[in-house]
């Protein structure tokens, strides 16, 4: 059976007992503070679980895109490596939300594996909680008695609870699993050993394929465990996992989920796949990675230095020193392989169909970006080599080319055998664990249980039409986090009614203040966690039980929403100048400017610039009102609204419209009545993002007002400086072509006193250790002069060259080696300047043959000279 018809087998057989058939939200997790990316199924039904939506279907199933690489799911480094685990991977679930239990759960799983995927019976284990009395749990004897109606009890075995007790996370909904494992192993092999005792150990042929969580209870802050008010089930099975079993493969990479791709990158790169084991890892690493990153870029989530935009250039430049390491690949590699997924998933995911060209620009872009680091580190660690004393490289510097230049150990290893070195890798393990451990102090955060003081209050937001209301505190909760080496606290609290706004959508959280008689507290940004508005101050009001007044800081809430409507016109402008190709890729709006990129293939010129200001202009003049409508998301789609590939939308959608001819998208953000009130819109800057993806930054109302009259502020100033002329940018241009003679005269003057000079060092040279050593202050201001001098000095055999100078109040120092003394004394210009730099309160560098360092201390550049002569004299 294919790979696609197992998926949809899973689908239909759950459709048929009543599970509505749902579609997999992004990979990439959007206003959830608590993650990143979905890394299981049952993800993105957390407020489900936790009881904070409402339940729409008791019963669904989905095949959900998954990614683990961080955190407590941390499966990079196996990736490739064994034949099982991935980076990205679907996970086929089935879910009960209080509706069926443990007797359905089990029943429909052995129907499914055996009578349907026709695995074999005799090769399947399933496990089950053996208790646990410290936690006070006992026995799972309902799902074993349920097993032993279809499994002889021999293969049910007991699990602990590290493996048969699943839970969300350090709090939250959890309770005891049941797995169930097949047993992969050759006939000779299972009757060899009995693949119970293999179970849960990390064999790469018995493989766990299916877990069924039966969610009994939740974990709180201080470790008990309580009751959930209903039972649910949440189930997950890796489609990978269970391809390989029903095709009756070795490995996950056997399957025609993964084989496509790695026969691409096999013929592509020249390798063969299967007769050398490095290479095999390198190709499925690349067969893997690649799904990671085509799927996140898909989802919005571009590679970047910040969080899950820095997770996923991760991996993407370990797939690239695979490559470049191990099928001695030099050119970006990865962008090709995007058509051969796309072939594979387009279908299935169709917005990898959708998003192909932008994906394989990205990926093109950061492919050469690092390919091209690699290069310096390797110049670097060739320069370092020659400094090192005997024949171990420190681990320091191991560590550096790891963290600077994305340098694997392994890479650095192979390099230094091929010069007959090795690393000090006590060093460098030394160097990782130290920066782990500043890591994790840096992301600690402790959080307390809830303190429930309502619970039959829900929160209900009114921001769209109130920025004050009267509301009461149903919950509240302490969180300790570590910012620097302080331990900060603040509090968490949850209101009845709230007027406050929540970071969603690219929009900031609302700030504002609880009034309550004399007591004023203040509410420092409100932030949304599994579907709850979270309103964040540095204390906790005195009287918990009062009324207080929720106030939105007014000022602050109008100018974002200027900024807010202002995006959306502008989007719809883009559109209309550049082309419909125009998607939005993300957005930031707040009360001082809003940043929006977006999908296009070159740079926004400046009269295209021009017309997108007019056209936005011209919407604000026209005052057009607000329309906003809550329908289906087919009914909205149908309407032409814009969607954002990427967010996860419900079955019921919010929809705003500035003229249904001009602007219509799915929102939940504040925004003006009518677009008058944004007065003002003017773009400030235009850049690049990344590969196909541009950013606009601009600015509204009294923001855009400031800077136009800032604007013609310096342009009157710079007409007065020039007298006034009738055309000032023609006189600015002859003041510049004016301005380029002069300094070519000035250089040239230079240029002739510096050939006097050379001639007066030259006979002022002095004789050190047999080197020819020549040292000076001069009076050069041009650092291209005093380079060009150092290096027709240098071209006498055994000479030393040592100048300083002073240029724009600052020293500088030069350092010149003739190439003789370079490779036959071994002398390093690179090593003294770094030695002498501090005297003058600065810093510098180069190369063995040729070094400059700067620095604030102008008065101790003699010193520093005496102190390059006393190095030389040594």
């Amino acid at each position: 059976m294919e790979s696609r018809k197992v998926r949809q087998t899973f689908l239909d057989f759950f459709k048929s007992k009543g599970h509505e058939i749902v579609p997999s939200a992004p990979m990439v997790v959007k206003n959830d503070p608590t993650l990143m990316f979905n890394n299981s199924g049952m993800a993105p039904f957390k407020d489900l679980f936790l009881g904070n939506a409402p339940i729409k279907f008791p019963r669904v199933a989905d095949t959900q895109k998954c990614l683990r690489v961080s955190g407590k799911h941390n499966d990079l480094e196996e990736v490739g490596v064994d034949t099982y685990h991935h980076t990205m991977f679907e996970m086929l679930g089935n879910w009960s939300f209080g509706d069926y239990f443990k007797k359905e759960a089990i029943a429909w799983a052995w129907e499914l594996l055996t009578d349907v995927y026709k695995l074999d019976k005799d090769r399947l284990y399933v496990t089950v909680f053996e208790g646990d009395a410290k936690e006070g749990l006992s026995f799972d004897q309902e799902a074993h008695d349920n097993w032993s109606k279809y499994i002889e009890t021999n293969r049910i075995l007991k699990g602990n609870k590290k493996d048969n007790f699943w839970e969300m996370g350090d709090t939250g909904p959890c309770g005891p699993c049941t797995e169930i494992h097949i047993d992969l192993r050759s006939n000779e092999e299972r009757q060899s050993i009995d693949g119970a005792t293999l179970v849960n150990n990390d064999h790469p042929q018995v493989i766990e394929i299916w877990n069924n969580v039966f969610m009994e209870f939740e974990r709180r802050a201080d470790g008990s465990l309580v009751k959930l008010p209903k039972q649910h089930v949440d189930t997950g099975m890796g489609f990978e996992r269970l391809c390989r079993a029903i095709e009756g493969k070795q490995s996950n990479y056997d399957t025609d989920v993964f084989q496509p791709l790695i026969q691409h990158v096999a013929q592509h790169s020249g390798k063969v796949y299967g007769k050398d084991e490095k290479i095999d890892i390198a190709i499925r690493v690349l067969s893997d990675h690649i799904r990671t990153i085509s799927f996140a870029i898909a989802d919005g989530q571009l590679p970047s230095n910040n969080k899950a935009g820095y997770v996923i250039r991760r991996i993407l430049r370990r797939a690239v020193r695979y490559y470049y390491t191990f099928l001695e690949v030099k050119e970006p590699f990865l962008c090709g392989m995007v058509k051969v997924l796309v072939e594979q998933m387009g279908d299935v995911f169709p917005e990898l169909k959708a998003q192909q060209g932008l994906i394989e620009n990205v990926i093109k872009e950061e492919e050469t970006a690092f390919l091209r680091t690699l290069g310096n580190g390797i110049v670097r660690f060739n320069h370092h080599i020659k400094s090192v004393a005997g024949n171990v490289i420190d681990g320091a510097f191991a560590f550096e080319l790891y963290d600077t230049f994305g340098f694997p150990i392994d890479l650095t290893e192979l390099m230094a055998r091929e010069q007959n070195l090795s690393i000090n890798m006590e060093e460098f393990k030394a160097c990782m664990a130290e920066q782990k451990n500043r890591s994790r102090a840096a992301a600690a955060v402790d959080t307390d249980d809830w303190v429930i003081l309502d619970t039959d209050a829900e929160s209900v937001f009114v921001g769209y039409d109130l920025l004050e209301t009267e509301t009461e505190i149903i919950k509240y909760r302490k969180v300790s986090r570590m910012v620097g080496n302080k331990s900060k606290e603040e509090y968490q609290l949850v209101l009845s009614r709230t007027p406050f706004y929540a970071e969603s959508g690219g929009q900031v959280g609302d700030k504002g203040k609880l009034i309550y008689d004399k007591e004023i507290v203040a509410i420092n940004d409100t932030k949304k966690e599994n579907g709850i508005t979270i309103h964040i101050s540095d204390r906790l009001p005195n009287d918990l039980n009062a009324t207080y007044t929720a106030i939105v800081n007014v000022h602050e809430r109008k100018a974002t929403e200027n900024n807010h409507s202002a995006t959306h016109l502008m989007h719809a402008a883009l559109r209309n100048i550049l082309g419909t190709h125009v998607e939005q890729k993300g957005s930031l709006v707040n009360d001082k400017n809003l940043r929006f990129d977006f999908s296009h293939f070159s740079k926004v010129g400046t009269e295209e610039i021009a017309a997108i200001e007019q056209l936005v202009n011209k919407k604000i003049r026209e005052n057009i009102p607000l329309q906003v409508e809550l329908m289906n998301i087919d009914d909205a789609r149908k309407t032409g609204a814009m969607a954002l590939f990427g967010e996860k939308y419900g079955e019921v959608v919010r929809v705003v419209t500035f003229d249904k001819n001009y602007s219509i998208e799915l929102c939940g953000g504040t925004h003006v009545k009518s677009t008058g009130q944004i007065g003002l819109f003017k773009i400030v800057s235009e850049s690049a993002v990344a590969a196909g993806v541009r950013r606009i930054e601009a600015i509204t109302a009294d923001a855009a007002e400031l800077y136009l009259n800032e604007q013609l502020a310096t342009l009157n100033i710079l007409k007065e400086t020039l007298k006034n002329p009738k055309d000032i940018v023609k006189s600015v241009d002859a003041l510049m072509d004016e301005n380029t003679k002069l300094s070519k005269q000035i250089e040239a003057m230079i240029r002739e006193k510096a050939k006097g000079l050379k001639a007066n060092l030259t006979q002022a040279a002095k004789e050190i250790n047999g080197i020819k050593f020549i040292s000076a202050v001069v009076d050069l201001n041009s650092a291209d002069v005093i380079k060009d001098l150092c290096f027709q000095l240098k071209q006498t055999p055994t000479t030393a060259v040592v100048l300083g100078a002073v240029m724009n109040d600052k020293a500088q120092l030069y350092i010149a080696f003739s190439d003789d003394l370079v490779q036959g004394k071994q002398l390093n210009a690179a090593a003294i300047v770094k030695q002498i730099a501090p005297i003058i309160q600065g810093g510098g560098g180069g190369s063995h043959a040729y070094a400059t360092a700067g620095g604030s201390n102008v008065s101790a550049i003699s010193d520093a000279l005496l102190a390059a002569e006393r190095a030389l004299g040594e």
